[in-house]
């Protein structure tokens, strides 16, 4: 019998074979989970949440604690979706490590971990102790400095391509390509056979990942070349929350039919 994590990585390279594009979003809540819950293929409790929730200038305040508080409030509110928690900067930095800290998330609710950057030795760890793994590599914004593409020369192409083979073998069911350029996508993409997911990585990728604030229009502190706005709710927030203002203050909310009698 397949384990949990032969079985995860069988669904996503057998999604990749039959050419089916995979879906990711970002959720940090009960009620988004609930509402993009079957919608999307993949729900990730991204460290994101640092910068979309906090307000924090980047990932690296994040700590494993926020993460499982926030994949526990995820999983409730996922039945369908695939539900990955990232791992926060420095919780696997050697395979005990990760494996200890993995479990929390695992515990919390998630159905497997992502980490940055490549990490093989933590790869076969955590799949020894059948805990999925999601890669992620390119831009990495745990460690990176400044936010920018990745791969544009020859040798750091090259990198990419080696890391992205080192995490397929280590047993990554599948791997984030963030900001790198389409045709080095495309090069990883048809050279792996997990798929690629990609977020700033063009049109051959096997996925698509994107940050919900972001494509929603309610965080507005980065204007990234890669993001798409599929609405505009930030707008519509302010409009009901200006309007909700707006008639309490004339005495027109609550009325007898907000009232107990």
């Amino acid at each position: 019998m397949d384990t949990v994590m032969e079985h995860i990585k069988k669904v996503f390279i057998d999604l990749k074979r039959n050419n089916q594009k995979i879906t990711m979003l970002t959720c940090y809540d009960y009620c988004f989970s609930k509402l993009m819950d079957g919608l999307v293929d993949l729900i990730l409790i991204g460290d994101s949440m640092g910068m979309v929730v906090y307000g924090d200038k980047n990932t690296k305040d994040v700590t494993i604690e926020m993460m499982e508080r926030h994949t526990k409030a995820v999983a409730r509110g996922a039945k369908r979706s695939h539900v990955v928690a990232d791992m926060p900067i420095n919780t696997y930095n050697s395979p005990d490590d990760a494996v200890f800290n993995a479990r929390k998330l695992i515990e919390a609710g998630a159905s497997s971990v992502k980490i940055e950057g490549n990490w093989p030795g933590v790869v076969s760890a955590l799949n020894r102790n059948n805990i999925p793994v999601m890669g992620h590599i390119g831009l990495t914004p745990q460690s990176a400095e400044k936010y920018c593409v990745q791969g544009k020369s020859p040798e750091d192409a090259q990198r990419i391509i080696e890391e992205a083979v080192s995490l397929e073998e280590a047993g990554c069911y599948s791997i984030v390509l963030e900001c790198v350029p389409k045709d080095l996508a495309k090069q990883i993409t048809e050279k792996i056979s997990i798929p690629t997911i990609g977020i700033g990585a063009g049109v051959y990728c096997d996925g698509q990942v994107l940050v919900t604030q972001d494509m929603l229009g309610l965080f507005v502190d980065l204007r990234l070349k890669f993001l798409k706005k599929y609405g505009d709710v930030g707008e519509e927030i302010k409009k009901a929350v200006n309007s909700y203002a707006n008639e309490v203050k004339a005495g027109k909310f609550p009325t007898d039919e907000h009232s107990f009698n």
